[in-house]
């Protein structure tokens, strides 16, 4: 739930700071515990700490979808260089992308088209969403790990200069914060994101 949301439920009778320091006392509380309250890109929620997983996993021995490594590809491109165009993607990755790709990953919610650029044949502008954020547990693009540059093992110094560019930096505010959102590997209500 949004911060406006729980204002409207209290009547507006709280500002947006009180509830959000109520928020954080509240997440503070519940650290330690089988579910926690997490601030997410759309707002918050309560979701199960990570060390339960397994169990749950029991309980619900659904396997999430799997994406293929071209899907994977595209969707890291919007993710760090949005917006961006079908032909940004190819030119980066170097062969086509499938209509399909762009759909299904249109459908689980992860990308929207966010305009057209300003060129001929005005193409489409793609970008992430905040269910994109929201299904890997992130606030804000600036969150999303650091690209690693050719060459780059783990995370030291590239051996052939310096690294790509990183996430969009966010501001820290909650309702009008982000337009981008969601890559969810895994389902919301889930122990938490897991990466297939």
């Amino acid at each position: 739930m949004s911060i406006a949301d729980l204002r409207r439920l209290l009547a507006d009778e709280i500002d947006a700071s009180e509830v959000r320091r109520l928020l954080d006392e509240l997440a503070e509380q519940w650290q330690e515990r089988g579910v926690r309250l997490v601030r997410l890109a759309s707002g918050w929620r309560f979701q199960s700490a990570p060390e339960i997983g397994q169990f749950l996993d029991r309980l619900y021995p659904e396997k999430p979808p799997r994406y293929s490594r071209a899907a994977l590809e595209t969707l890291a491109i919007i993710a760090y260089r949005q917006p961006v165009t079908r032909g940004d993607i190819e030119d980066i990755r170097g062969v086509g992308v499938a209509s399909q790709i762009i759909r299904t990953l249109e459908e689980r919610g992860w990308i929207e088209v966010i305009g057209h650029k300003d060129v001929i044949g005005r193409p489409e502008l793609l970008g992430t969403t905040r269910k994109f954020l929201d299904d890997l547990g992130l606030r804000s693009l600036a969150q999303l790990p650091p690209l690693m540059a050719e060459g780059e093992v783990d995370g030291s110094a590239p051996a052939n200069g310096t690294a790509d560019a990183v996430a969009q930096p966010a501001d820290d505010d909650d309702e009008e914060e982000l337009r981008q959102g969601e890559i969810g590997f895994s389902e919301p209500d889930g122990p938490g994101p897991a990466l297939t």
